[in-house]
């Protein structure tokens, strides 16, 4: 009988495992075609960690995962004395995340959209992609986390702190290039942010059987 149990609970915590796996592969992919396909081709900004990678691709050559993944640290230094059980879950989808961001830049210039709409499809992929790791406690890193560690804390929506701080990103970004077109990078982050907001909002309706 107690082995019964144990065998049921294994498989219980299996399938957990299993499909935190799957939402993180998944969100990763999703962000990763949304910055290749349709915000690297225009040189848009994103914002977070992405609009920071994006940023110091466009100066430097960066590899934009790479630098995600630096930028990341100080970040979750602050959530392991904050939250360890949120640090452990976002690992895994900082790791990921920019690993099929670096992947998937072959990609970039296969899709030809006018920028408006580049700016717009791409801020969908990437908040579907936010969203969703957001919705289950896990974060691709830097402002999500930020943004989760601080909903979490003050009852505050992630996506409105994203969207605060994704415009603070916006705006540095407008004042070292000067570059009008950088202005539909504003459809991205809103893209980003709503999309944020609804997929965190109602946590009580599962998108999986648990």
């Amino acid at each position: 009988m107690y082995a019964y149990f144990l065998i049921r609970h294994l498989d219980k915590e299996w399938r957990k495992i299993l499909r935190k796996m799957i939402i993180i592969g998944l969100s990763g992919l999703l962000i990763g075609l949304g910055i290749n396909l349709f915000i690297l081709p225009f040189h848009l900004l994103e914002g977070g960690v992405f609009g920071i990678g994006l940023l110091f691709n466009y100066l430097w050559d960066f590899k934009i995962g790479l630098t995600i993944i630096c930028v990341n640290l100080p970040v979750y230094v602050l959530a392991f004395k904050l939250d360890r059980s949120c640090f452990f879950n976002s690992l895994y989808g900082t790791l990921i995340t920019p690993i099929l961001i670096d992947l998937l830049i072959p990609l970039s210039g296969i899709v030809h959209l006018p920028i408006l709409a580049s700016a717009s499809v791409g801020g969908l992929f990437i908040g579907v992609g936010t969203g969703l790791m957001l919705r289950y406690n896990i974060s691709p890193g830097g402002v999500d986390l930020l943004a989760l560690l601080l909903s979490k804390h003050f009852a505050i929506n992630a996506g409105f702190i994203v969207f605060f701080i994704d415009s603070l990103i916006l705006a540095s970004g407008l004042l070292l290039f000067k570059d009008p077109k950088l202005i539909y990078s504003l459809f991205t982050i809103i893209c980003v942010s709503v999309l944020i907001a609804i997929l965190t909002s109602f946590k009580s309706i599962s998108l999986y059987p648990r």
